[in-house]
């Protein structure tokens, strides 16, 4: 099976959403789903939205497998030329466990650092993120807000697309400027 890594373009915008929910209501409930659907939605309106780094996977027949955006990021109103956070990464899940994600994720770290951006932070399960090269971001001084409940400090991680880019970033790691996260 061919796969092909590209760039979002419109005919794939309504299809990537239905992937993206689709997978995340499988995989805690039809309000997660919905609310990623309205995250995705809400990045693309905004001005952290990068079109070259919301990537796609498709195969021969121009289906979606995978889907990975990556947008501008700021901690308490800095860095947001030099970080980007990861959020969402969805595969169909019947494709799942067939390093659809590992070679999205590695598509788009190259991309961003030909862009010129030196880190990306994530939040998720560190077993999925840690063999893509994330650390726990609360050992570089990059801490989850007071407003964001994690389920382990180790779930918000970042990674150094620059060697020593994370020196000089800190501090407190924010989403109230996303509408569709308040309250979570």
């Amino acid at each position: 099976m061919d796969r092909i890594i590209k760039s979002m373009e419109d005919k794939y915008l309504l299809p990537s959403l239905e992937l993206v929910e689709d997978v995340f209501t499988k995989w805690n409930g039809p309000e997660e789903g919905k609310t990623v659907r309205h995250l995705v939605e809400e990045i693309r309106a905004k001005k952290y939205y990068i079109p070259e780094l919301e990537l796609i996977m498709v195969n021969e027949n121009d289906e979606i497998m995978g889907y990975a955006m990556f947008s501008r990021f700021h901690i308490e109103g800095r860095y947001e030329d030099k970080l980007l956070i990861l959020t969402p990464v969805a595969v169909k899940t019947e494709l799942q466990r067939q390093h659809i994600s590992k070679e999205l994720l590695e598509y788009g770290f190259e991309k961003a650092k030909a862009l010129g951006f030196k880190a990306i932070l994530v939040e998720g399960d560190p077993r999925n993120y840690n063999p893509r090269g994330f650390q726990s971001s609360y050992k570089f001084g990059i801490i989850a807000g007071p407003n964001i409940r994690l389920p382990h400090a180790d779930c918000l991680m970042v990674k150094e697309l620059e060697q020593g880019a994370l020196a000089e970033m800190r501090g407190f790691v924010d989403y109230s400027f996303y509408e569709s996260l308040h309250g979570r």
